[in-house]
């Protein structure tokens, strides 16, 4: 069961495109840190666990290997997601960014996507 948290981790961290490096760098943790999790050679406290379990949308239990579902509630948010995509494609003070995106440099684009990250997490600490 334990031993699935490395796995599960990297997999998580890999699917946003992220080296371990800016991984832990998010964490305050050296990139070895992270290393070290994702061999299963060590194991981090419940509350940098609840915040990797934040920051990835899943449930500490699915970090854990306790169950096989990222987020057991994701139906439910899924459709709240999907309602306020919606009400965003129908702002007219949001549609502006949503037009202007495809037009943009890719450095742009990932400057956006970090500051968004920097956003999130921020609010789940």
């Amino acid at each position: 069961m334990i031993e699935l948290f490395g796995k599960r981790l990297k997999s998580l961290r890999t699917s946003k495109k992220m080296s371990q490096k800016e991984f832990g760098k998010l964490f305050g943790l050296a990139e070895s840190t992270i290393g070290m999790y994702e061999r299963d050679e060590r194991r981090p406290d419940f509350e940098l666990l609840n915040k990797f379990a934040n920051y990835f949308d899943v449930s500490t239990d699915y970090l854990l290997g306790r169950i096989d579902t990222p987020n057991p509630y994701s139906q439910e948010k899924k459709s709240a997601d999907e309602e306020a995509f919606q009400k965003f494609l129908n702002d007219p003070n949001l549609q502006v960014f949503y037009k202007e995106l495809p037009n943009s440099e890719e450095e742009e684009i990932e400057m956006l996507r970090e500051f968004w990250e920097f956003i999130k997490h921020k609010n789940k600490t």
